[in-house]
């Protein structure tokens, strides 16, 4: 009995002992970067991530370098384009995904995620068109041909009615000698019916012509605002200047977006064909180009390099659109099921709580 007591202490002491040696042990980030440093997988999203000859920076390098900083860790950054950097994460070829990563559903299948460090939506990028644009796209435009063959048929049926019932008898509407003159009289008369209806059943000396008359009367009303009608649709201001009134109406144009990205699903789950690009500027080039009627992206990303690309002279006709719709949620991309996740959001909160991060935010996106 005595002997197995002593056996007891010994197992506990030995338990202790192995208690005392994990809590001294530092935190997993601590003992990988003892090992080696941090393998940081960064994929370029200005103002975000940013590559300037080697050198990285933006607001995400700026969370992760003070996150490092707080944990005591040392790391280094390879750069990765996006299927790459998820798939380097999930198969723990990296420790850290660092972009404008936004948290999705499906990708938190296969990776953890920090807290959210920043939000923002989906916009919408067009090429805006001045005024002789406007004018070509007047002139141009296959529906304003359309209306005009309606209303021109319509005028020629009514006038060529009323013309065979009339010509001979009705001075005062056909007064012109020849022929000729008084069928584009004929014209002009089944014309202002159509358009206007200015003309009364008593002008009308035959039975046919006052009857015709006054059945267009009765019908001129629907009738001139199923004209006015075409003609607006005919002059909308995306058939005029090729802008967007919201996204519903992306389905009337050629979208561009990023391959993998969360525009690109947006899109598809709204049914809206679209071409995909490897790379942002690529994407900017084609809507530039006019090869694009639109290019959905994050907002944030969107008008940084729009801005910085104007001040450059580039894109001078691009724009982005007043209009939010899916919001994103930012966030650093970590292993699936990783044990660093508390300590690594504990140091995130720490940076995104103090005074350097809103001064960063006045840097990069001046708000």
């Amino acid at each position: 009995m005595l002997h197995l007591v002593f056996k007891l202490r010994f197992l506990l002491n030995v338990l202790l002992v192995l208690a005392l040696l994990l809590l001294l042990v530092p935190s997993p980030f601590c003992a990988q970067s003892a090992e080696r440093p941090i393998r940081v997988a960064a994929r370029i999203c200005p103002p975000f991530v940013i590559n300037d000859a080697g050198e990285f920076s933006g607001l995400s390098i700026f969370l992760w370098d003070n996150i490092a900083s707080e944990l005591g860790l040392e790391y280094s950054i390879e750069e990765y384009g996006l299927y790459e950097m998820l798939e380097s994460i999930a198969q723990g070829k990296a420790d850290v995904g660092v972009s404008c990563l936004s948290k999705t559903h499906e990708r938190e299948k296969i990776i953890d995620f920090s807290h959210s460090f920043y939000e923002t939506h989906l916009a919408i990028a067009v090429k805006q068109h001045g005024f002789m644009h406007a004018i070509k796209a007047i002139f141009f435009n296959k529906k304003l041909y359309g209306v005009v063959g309606i209303i021109v048929g319509l005028a020629v049926l009514i006038g060529g009615i009323l013309f065979l019932l009339e010509h001979k008898i009705n001075p005062k509407l056909y007064s012109m000698k020849n022929r000729g003159g008084k069928l584009v009289e004929g014209f002009i008369t089944g014309l202002l019916f159509v358009t206007s209806w200015p003309i009364r059943y008593y002008e009308f000396r035959t039975l046919g012509g006052r009857t015709l008359s006054a059945v267009l009367a009765v019908g001129s009303t629907l009738m001139i605002a199923s004209v006015t009608a075409l003609l607006a649709s005919a002059f909308t201001l995306d058939q005029i200047r090729s802008e967007l009134t919201g996204p519903q109406a992306l389905a009337k144009v050629k979208v561009g977006a990023l391959e993998a990205s969360t525009s690109l699903e947006y899109l598809q789950e709204q049914g809206i064909n679209s071409r995909t690009f490897s790379d942002r500027q690529k994407l900017l080039a084609a809507l530039d180009a006019g090869s694009l009627g639109a290019v959905v992206a994050d907002g944030a990303v969107l008008k940084y390099l729009i801005k910085n690309a104007q001040a450059e002279g580039r894109y001078e006709s691009l724009s982005v659109l007043p209009f939010e719709f899916e919001k994103q949620s930012y966030a650093f991309a970590l292993p699936d099921h990783s044990p660093h996740v508390e300590k690594f959001n504990q140091a995130l909160l720490a940076v995104l709580e103090g005074p350097l991060w809103r001064k960063e935010l006045i840097k990069y996106l001046g708000k």
